[in-house]
C-alpha cells in the first residue's frame, strides 16, 4: 500500500496536499493562497466539514503533531494487519502434498489387495 494512502489529511481533497491543508490551518498561508483553498474546499462537502472540525482546535500547532501521531498510529495498525494476514496465509509445503499423495497410494493399493485376497479362495 502506497505511505499517501495510509495519511489521514491526504483523503481530504485530491486537488490540496497535506502540507497545505496544516499552513491553511496556522494560518501560514497568504490571502491568495487561503482563497484557493476555500475555493477547492467548497466543491467537497466531507473536506469542508473536516477542515471546520480541524479548526476548532484551540492550539493550531498541535493540529500538525496529531496528524503525525494519526498517520504513525495508522501506519502500524495497517502494518500489524498486514503481518496477520501474510501468517494466515497457507506456505508452500511440498512435503505435505506428497505425504498425502502416498497415503492416497497406500490406501488404493491396500483395498485392491484386501479386495483381491477376498476373491482367490
Amino acid at each position: 500500500m502506497a505511505n499517501n494512502l495510509k495519511d489521514i489529511l491526504s483523503h481530504l481533497s485530491t486537488d490540496i496536499d497535506q502540507e497545505t491543508l496544516l499552513l491553511y490551518l496556522q494560518d501560514k498561508l497568504s490571502d491568495e493562497k487561503k482563497h484557493e483553498v476555500e475555493k477547492k474546499l467548497l466543491d467537497n462537502e466531507f473536506a469542508n466539514d473536516a477542515m471546520e472540525g480541524l479548526q476548532e482546535f484551540k492550539d493550531k500547532q498541535r493540529v500538525a503533531y496529531l496528524v503525525d501521531m494519526l498517520n504513525r498510529d495508522l501506519k502500524k495498525k495497517t502494518e500489524k494487519k498486514k503481518q496477520r494476514r501474510q501468517k494466515m496465509q497457507l506456505k508452500d509445503q511440498s512435503w505435505l502434498y506428497i505425504s498425502i499423495l502416498i497415503i492416497i497410494l497406500l490406501i488404493i493399493i491396500s483395498y485392491v489387495l484386501v479386495h483381491k485376497s477376498m476373491q482367490k479362495p
